[in-house]
């Protein structure tokens, strides 16, 4: 089993930046052989996708946030991180970490807050 925990988010003004950071814990193999990831999920919205990191550091990214947000992966310390920049209202939602493999989600984190506001 792999649990994760998130943390970072906040309030932020438009413009502004944050950082988002998952840290997980449990089987080993398997999170050292799961791609993790972020999504997100604004009020009256489906979840998608932010960005997402394969073990091999494939990097996969949202449109929407191309060129303003990093993820990064530490996989000694089997964190996974989101730097967002050039935040926006429209960027406003829950985080969410994931653990895939393959097209299986093995954890879900419980969310964190990100508001975008003057």
């Amino acid at each position: 089993q792999v649990q994760v925990v998130e943390s970072g988010g906040g309030l932020v003004q438009p413009g502004g930046s944050l950082r988002l950071s998952c840290t997980a814990s449990g089987s080993i193999f398997s999170i050292y052989t799961s791609t993790m990831g972020w999504y997100r999920q604004a009020p009256g919205k489906q979840r998608e996708l932010v960005a997402n990191i394969t073990p091999s550091g494939t990097k996969t990214y949202a449109d929407s946030v191309k060129g303003r947000f990093t993820i990064s992966r530490d996989t000694a310390k089997m964190t996974v991180n989101l730097q967002m920049n050039s935040l926006n209202p429209e960027d406003t939602a829950v985080y969410y970490c994931n653990v895939r493999q393959g097209s299986v989600d093995i954890s879900w984190g419980q969310g964190t807050q990100v508001t975008v506001a003057s």
